[in-house]
């Protein structure tokens, strides 16, 4: 796994932390069954509290991308294709309404940024 963390971001450590992980289980990084690190030794590893990590497997294990077997350690859940597709386009909407946003807060109109897109799409 590699996990690199952001102290800085408003985002938290945390959901850096699930994001990451979520992303190499949906790219094939992470297979099914794998083991993750265990909950101290991740916490050693990127130098943050064994509770923050512990949180953040929760969190994947309630999304459905990690099992947890107790005293056995955490694992990559079987995958499901439909699951991964949606995170992916989760991901990407997330991506454009960011995007939206920012080009509506400087005055783009809808009819501007549809131009906008229709013009990468072509380059693409």
């Amino acid at each position: 796994m590699h996990i690199i963390l952001n102290n800085t971001s408003m985002v938290p450590i945390y959901e850096q932390l699930v994001n990451q992980v979520k992303n190499e289980i949906i790219n094939g990084e992470l297979a099914e069954n794998e083991a993750l690190p265990s909950v101290r030794a991740l916490s050693g590893e990127l130098r943050i509290s064994a509770l923050t990590v512990k949180k953040a497997y929760d969190k994947l294990e309630e999304e459905g991308f990690v099992i947890t077997v107790h005293g056995k350690g955490t694992f990559v859940a079987a995958t499901d294709k439909s699951l991964a597709m949606e995170a992916r386009r989760k991901t990407v909407e997330d991506d454009f309404a960011a995007a939206i946003q920012k080009a509506s807060a400087v005055g783009f109109t809808k009819e501007d940024i549809l131009e906008i897109v229709q013009i990468i799409l072509e380059e693409n």
